[in-house]
């Protein structure tokens, strides 16, 4: 660390609270309230994901500040993201990464370009600038007001340069601090005595605030947000419909939209998608960023723009395309621009988000398509039903065969290995909706035939007929799960947590609702955002079912 760091005094000086947050992973739930208990009380921690952090920064200080360095892993539990952010700390070396980050941000902040923008006294060795530039911006990352210990702290650290003749340095050094706190890093849930109830706790106005934010918005609360946190507006359900209402005509709700669904769908997979080149020279990391976007584009423009059903992102066949993606659906590309609006025919088989090159690709091997990795990834991430993992002992020769002449297809090598008693589960749960999809290879691209025979895309499902993916589009357009699965992730999302036995009755509400308001996301995630179970604590009274994680076998 010596070559990170000015100096040990100065490394100790940065991370003198930082063991709170891992300290605070204890107080995940409701903790005991007694007479003497203090004035507030954290109740949850949850460190920020990589697109929060830099929603927030682009938000404080602009989007012309760069981030540049690698962020601590993420971890998905229960399905999301969001949920699994409430198990993490921060490593050593993950530490030097948020402190390098820092830096970086800092020095931009306070460099010639932007420094007159952020503080009103430029380059003058003026204490009381620097306490209320402190102030200012530590308001903004921390989420809420500075104590006067954290604003001391802080000038303290500046104050050693500016006597050198470095103010700037020392503003510099100030900014890095708090950006590398844990009260910056982490989503520190506070909660306070509800005078409405003797003996209870609440949110305190601040986390309500930041956990509306981060949900609809995934950055930081803006000024009118955190002055209706300052005011106890948030403790008022005319104060919550107000916030909300805004929140959902702003036009930060696009990136919000764009956070959640790439959380949910799980495009932190997509980094990592790789493809033989021998047998899909068409791939490139341009290919898999693109299916990216096209998707977001799909679900922004069905959702928000149009507020149209949600169910219909299975069947719908209008989405957007580049270039790049022209050549992958095999498709014209007549845009002057990068991208194009653009309708597959009624007879083509690509329609909804399940066609789209990114889940195809995602869920695939580097050499051919998996039907069962398609299916168990439509259960999981749709439906919200959790696949097991497979037997540790379980025999996949027969799937991997490809050259087996008795066995072209992938629908008769599967067919053969679930003959298997051990297997034949999992496999009549998963096989028949990612059967559906094969006539997309690995890559996402249209065929006709595997091998040389035709493709079977005939499936049965619960006593339910259907074929290819229009048919599974429409199976999973009718089917409730779907609806419900969202409601479920939405809210899971929001609070950082999986839902437990307790909100069971709540989440069942939310969807009969859902339904009723005609399955549009705005009304979901106003009904949700108001609603007193989302702003409350977590009863430790409960706990969540088990889920299990994304069935990633060699099927």
């Amino acid at each position: 660390m010596k070559n990170t760091f000015k100096s040990r005094a100065h490394f100790a000086a940065l991370v003198m609270t930082f063991p709170l947050a891992i300290a605070s992973q204890a107080f995940a739930a409701k903790p005991a309230v007694t007479a003497n208990a203090p004035a507030t009380q954290m109740v949850a921690t949850r460190r920020l994901t990589e697109s929060q952090y830099k929603h927030t920064i682009a938000d404080i200080f602009g989007n012309d500040i760069a981030i540049k360095g690698r962020f601590e892993p993420e971890r998905r539990e229960d399905g999301l993201l969001a949920i699994g952010a409430g198990m993490l700390s921060i490593s050593a070396s993950g530490f030097e990464q948020y402190y390098a980050m820092a830096k970086g941000i800092a020095d931009q902040v306070l460099d010639d370009k932007h420094r007159d923008k952020f503080v009103a006294c430029g380059s003058t060795a003026d204490e009381a600038c620097t306490r209320e530039f402190v102030k200012k911006y530590g308001r903004m990352l921390f989420r809420r007001p500075l104590s006067e210990d954290e604003v001391a702290a802080r000038v303290q650290l500046a104050a050693a340069e500016t006597a050198s003749g470095k103010p700037i340095v020392g503003r510099k050094l100030a900014l890095t601090s708090l950006l590398t706190a844990p009260q910056f890093l982490f989503l520190i849930e506070s909660a306070e005595a509800d005078p409405k109830a003797k003996g209870a706790l609440r949110l305190d106005g601040y986390s309500k605030a930041a956990r509306l934010s981060y949900m609809l918005w995934d950055t930081t609360p803006d000024a009118e947000l955190m002055s209706a946190a300052e005011s106890g507006q948030l403790h008022t359900d005319e104060g919550v419909s107000k916030q909300v209402d805004r929140l959902l005509a702003g036009s930060n709700m696009e990136a919000g939209v764009r956070a959640f669904f790439s959380d949910m769908l799980q495009f932190d997979l997509v980094e990592s998608v790789t493809k033989d080149p021998s047998i899909y020279p068409k791939f490139s990391q341009d290919v898999a960023e693109s299916a990216k976007e096209q998707t977001l584009r799909t679900l922004v423009d069905h959702l928000l723009v149009q507020n149209a059903p949600y169910p219909d992102v299975f069947t719908t066949r209008a989405t957007s395309i580049n270039r790049t993606l022209g050549s992958i659906y095999r498709v014209p590309f007549s845009s002057r621009g990068n991208w194009m609006p653009y309708k597959f025919p009624d007879n083509a088989e690509a329609a909804g988000v399940i066609t789209q090159v990114t889940f195809l690709s995602v869920f695939s091997h580097p050499g051919r398509s998996s039907p069962t990795k398609r299916g168990a990834a439509i259960q999981e991430i749709f439906l919200c039903d959790p696949m097991p993992l497979p037997p540790a002992n379980v025999d996949f020769s027969i799937v991997n065969d490809t050259n087996n002449p008795a066995m072209k297809t992938v629908r008769a090598r599967l067919l053969a290995h679930a003959e298997d008693e051990t297997c034949a589960g999992c496999h009549n749960k998963s096989d028949p909706l990612g059967l559906a999809l094969e006539r997309f290879d690995s890559l996402g691209q249209y065929r006709l035939t595997e091998n040389g025979d035709a493709i079977d895309v005939s499936a049965k499902l619960n006593d339910k007929s259907f074929i290819g993916a229009n048919g599974l589009g429409a199976v999973l357009h009718d089917d409730p799960r779907a609806a419900s699965c969202l409601v479920r992730n939405i809210y899971a999302y929001g609070v950082g947590r999986a839902p437990s036995i307790a909100d069971k009755a709540y989440l069942q509400k939310t969807s009969d609702a859902f339904a009723k308001d005609g399955f549009k996301l705005r009304a979901a995630l106003q009904r949700i955002a108001t609603s007193p179970e989302f702003l409350a604590i977590a009863s430790p009274a409960t706990k969540a079912p088990e889920k299990t994680a994304l069935n990633t076998s060699s099927k």
